[in-house]
């Protein structure tokens, strides 16, 4: 069944030609032979001995047998569903993402980020900024604006003053435009492109982005640092707060440095004293951080420190103090290591707009775009304002609304189809002209028919995604039939599985087996205490002990509460039966004085509640303890309620239990199993006679004990004993059924004329 949904994924359809032979016919739907060769060599071409008669034999008749399957789900219209097509689609539009883009110029793309990222910058800007979608001639303006910058920086006025004046970047008023060191993918590609290729010292051409235009001084560019890993304990000190707050947050970081510096435990100082909220709990760890992605003064002091565990002095920021203890640094990880989380970046990162402008660029010249210049002036005219308040509307009567306004592979696209679009794409806009924003609509036309018309004929256009869709198609008929006619049906179908078990009991049978039990120990005196301890078959559960029950002074009577408590005590006996219970009665110094027997009535209460409940009396013991020594010593009302109890003491039977009241010390010490052994399941076991005994061994350093119960001869298994190997063989049953049912109802001819072409022995 696996190799059937692997070759689900490799069918394809080809056009035949007169050249193309046949090699195989399933009823009357042929199976070229260049198909069959494309689905072979994907799957086996490059395996050692994949040209042997036997090999080819072999996978010739598993594809029939799958196309028999396809041919079977297309016959009954399963891929005509809404459903199918939903599910298909979906897959499309994921499979059409690589071949919508500009492979060569992504690949560069990737490359230069990884080749930047080996470097940072240290760069200084003015922003002159610009709306969405501005008006030509605001854009001319600002542009304009900051020519007339660069000039007056380059005659040498302070670029830092000019920044402070002119600059619209908020924080500019503040750091003087700077802002400090960055690598690539950190700032918008347009900016960083002009960072990187702009020489130390330099300022910057006008740059555009989509904030508007910069203009970038490089100051300084040095090696990459890399990434930290840091953990820290922080003290808020916000900028603003009262100077005693701010004072007294001083004096506390200082304080717990001392702390630092004397080797306290640095987890329990975090989780003490630290107020980041998001790490004190986990050691004040941070996550990884490369330059430009925390604040400076934090950034500085936490790439300075040299070696794991080092302790920098307490830092300010404008969130508080910090004291920073180094974790851990990493240099720039291998290319190959990068490549797909750098591609990943790239599709969402403003790199993205020079691919798709190359992409579109390229299927114009492919699909044959043609503009009609004279249609495309004319529709462009009938602009109005009413197009920036999204009311803009067109006479449908117009008889220029068939003209051609441009063709794809000579498809028409008509003025009416742009008008309807823009129509339907308008949205109030608050700047630049109606022909202007008629125009950005034109241009969005256009590239949204290019991406339409290149996505629905991506089939007849790259044959290998033609295929790839043919897979998927394939797949999920295939999914849907093997599910109703095998796996599903195999689960359902009780009777017919115990039938197919039936029919088939020589299959499941034992082979000669050992009831043992096998302990092994990690020396041999916690080998001796399992021994001793194993014949009791009652172990103390010392893990979710359940606990105490109170009572009033001079009462035996179970309070609310207590039966709550004992309702789940009940539920956790009536849901393992190799557990017992003792229940044990208390009481304090004065009730043990006086008359009657409290500690005896108690127990006894807890006891008769757990038997109504249906726990059977055998798994149940009450004792009487008394007075207690603490009931003795505490003789107050606190200490005396404590002794005004039922207390418990769970056992089981369970050898785990066992096991892990030995492994106290050790998880390892001792591990226990009881069962049915098969040969070769049990190195011990097979170790030793299978005689009824008990033997000693060793092996690979622990020791040994193995009880010999009983040898038990060969035995039919059952079917719950096999379920699963029996399932998975009644699926197989099914499926070949199912086969000489398609194969009778389209019989399947080989050309073995063809067969032998690819026999190379």
């Amino acid at each position: 069944m696996a190799a059937a949904l692997l070759l689900a994924g490799c069918t394809t359809t080809r056009k035949n030609d007169k050249q193309d032979p046949i090699i195989a016919t399933i009823g009357s739907q042929p199976i070229y032979t260049s198909e069959f060769q494309y689905v072979y060599e994907k799957n086996n071409g490059g395996n050692e001995g994949a040209y042997t008669r036997q090999s080819v034999t072999e996978y010739l008749d598993l594809y029939t047998k799958f196309k028999l399957k396809v041919m079977e789900g297309e016959s009954r219209g399963l891929d005509t569903t809404v459903a199918f097509r939903k599910e298909l689609e979906g897959y499309k539009e994921q499979l059409a993402q690589p071949y919508l883009t500009d492979k060569s110029v992504t690949d560069k793309l990737v490359q230069e980020a990884y080749e930047r990222l080996k470097q940072e910058v240290n760069a200084s800007h003015i922003l002159i900024g610009l709306p969405a979608d501005p008006d030509p001639q605001d854009t001319l303006a600002a542009y304009n604006q900051v020519l007339e910058l660069r000039k007056r920086v380059t005659s040498g006025e302070s670029f830092e003053k000019l920044a402070r004046e002119f600059s619209q970047d908020p924080s500019a008023a503040e750091n003087g435009g700077n802002l400090g060191f960055f690598t690539a993918m950190q700032m918008v590609y347009p900016f960083e492109d002009a960072a990187y290729t702009t020489e130390v010292g330099q300022v910057s051409e006008p740059v555009r982005t989509r904030f508007g235009y910069h203009l970038i001084k490089v100051n300084d560019k040095r090696q990459a640092q890399g990434e930290v890993k840091v953990a820290h304990i922080m003290v808020r000190s916000t900028p603003g707060m009262p100077k005693a707050d701010s004072l007294a947050a001083k004096q506390r970081i200082d304080a717990i440095y001392k702390r630092v510096q004397r080797n306290e435990n640095w987890e329990k100082l975090t989780a003490e004293f630290s107020e980041d909220a998001n790490s004190a709990a986990n050691g004040g760890e941070l996550p990884w951080f490369g330059t430009g992605r925390m604040i400076p003064s934090f950034e500085e002091v936490a790439f300075s420190l040299k070696k794991e565990g080092d302790i920098a002095q307490p830092v300010h920021t404008p969130y508080g103090w910090h004291i920073i203890k180094l974790v851990d640094k990493q240099g720039l990880p291998p290319f190959e290591e990068m490549e797909q989380s750098l591609r990943n970046k790239i599709a969402k990162d403003s790199r993205s707009e020079l691919n798709k402008a190359a992409f579109l660029k390229r299927i114009k010249t492919e699909n044959n775009f043609t503009e009609n210049a004279a249609a495309k002036t004319a529709a462009l005219n009938q602009a109005s304002d009413e197009l920036l308040q999204a009311k803009w509307d067109f006479d449908g009567a117009d008889k220029t609304l068939k003209t051609t306004l441009f063709t794809i592979q000579g498809k028409p696209y008509t003025v009416g189809d742009f008008y309807a679009f823009a129509k339907a794409e308008q949205r109030p806009r608050t700047t630049g002209t109606a022909a202007h924003y008629l125009n950005m609509l034109y241009d969005t036309y256009v590239n949204k028919s290019l991406l339409e018309y290149e996505r629905a004929n991506l089939e007849s256009k790259h044959p290998d995604f033609r295929m790839l869709v043919k897979e998927y198609h394939d797949g999920i008929l295939l999914f849907q039939l093997m599910d109703e006619k095998v796996w599903s049906k195999a689960v359902e179908d009780t009777v017919g599985l115990q039938r197919y078990f039936e029919q088939n009991r020589d299959k499941y049978q034992w082979g000669q087996r050992a009831q043992a039990t096998v302990i092994s120990a990690a020396n041999k005196e916690l080998l001796t205490q399992a021994q001793e301890q194993l014949g009791k078959r009652r172990y103390e559960v010392r893990a979710s002990k359940p606990a105490d029950l109170l009572f009033e002074s001079g009462k035996a009577v179970l309070a609310k509460d207590a039966t709550a408590k004992l309702n789940e005590l009940a539920q956790r006996l009536q849901n393992n039966p190799g557990l017992s219970l003792e229940v044990n009665g208390h009481a304090d110094a004065r009730e043990a004085a006086g008359k009657g027997n409290l500690s005896a009535e108690r127990s006894r209460q807890v006891v008769a509640y757990l038997t109504e409940r249906g726990i059977p009396a055998a798994r149940l013991s009450a004792t009487s303890l008394g007075k207690t020594r603490q009931a003795a010593s505490d003789n107050t009302e606190t200490g005396r309620r404590r002794n005004r109890r039922v207390s418990f003491t769970l056992y089981s039977s369970d050898l785990n239990v066992l096991a892990e009241n030995l492994n106290a010390g050790n998880p390892l010490g001792v591990q226990i199993s009881e069962k049915k052994f098969q040969k070769g399941e049990n190195k011990a076991v097979d170790a030793v006679k299978w005689e009824k005994g008990t033997y000693t061994t060793e092996l690979n350093g622990r020791q040994y004990l193995v009880i010999v119960h009983d040898v038990l001869a060969p035995a039919p298994k059952q079917l719950s004993e096999v379920r699963g190997q029996a399932t998975a063989d009644y699926q197989n049953y099914l499926d070949e059924q199912w086969v000489s049912q398609l194969q009778q109802k389209h019989p399947v001819s080989i050309n073995q004329a063809e067969v032998e072409k690819f026999i190379k022995e």
